[in-house]
């Protein structure tokens, strides 16, 4: 029976998005921002709104907006309710450190190739 591991592109999916340095630092910055939310929330008295969820929506920019985006073009209101705002957000971050590895991927492999030469008139 095959494990959901052996498979070679998820595993390269997962590789990419939670096991390189650059990624891992992205979650972990993502962490700190909403174990900071969730403090500011629960702890924290306010007279007016808080804009502490603010950093959480700014590392889970851009990709959370379109999410946003496609909530209002539903017909949701600003934003949308909180069972597909919390969604949106996971995937968001998800999408994001997929990215983040891509990119390390991408940069390391041009750099690998070796400097390019110019070519002899």
């Amino acid at each position: 029976m095959k494990r959901l591991t052996d498979h070679p592109r998820l595993n390269t999916l997962v590789r990419l998005t939670f096991r390189n340095p650059a990624s891992l630092v992205y979650l972990g910055l993502v962490l700190a921002a909403t174990l900071f939310v969730v403090a500011d929330s629960l702890f924290v008295a306010h007279e007016d709104a808080s804009f502490s969820g603010v950093w959480l929506f700014l590392l889970a920019a851009p990709t959370v907006f379109l999410f946003f985006l496609g909530s209002s073009l539903a017909g949701a209101e600003a934003g949308g309710p909180v069972w597909f705002l919390v969604p949106a957000l996971v995937v968001s971050v998800l999408v994001q450190s997929l990215a983040v590895g891509w990119f390390v991927r991408l940069v390391r492999r041009a750099g690998s190739a070796g400097p390019a030469r110019p070519q002899e008139a």
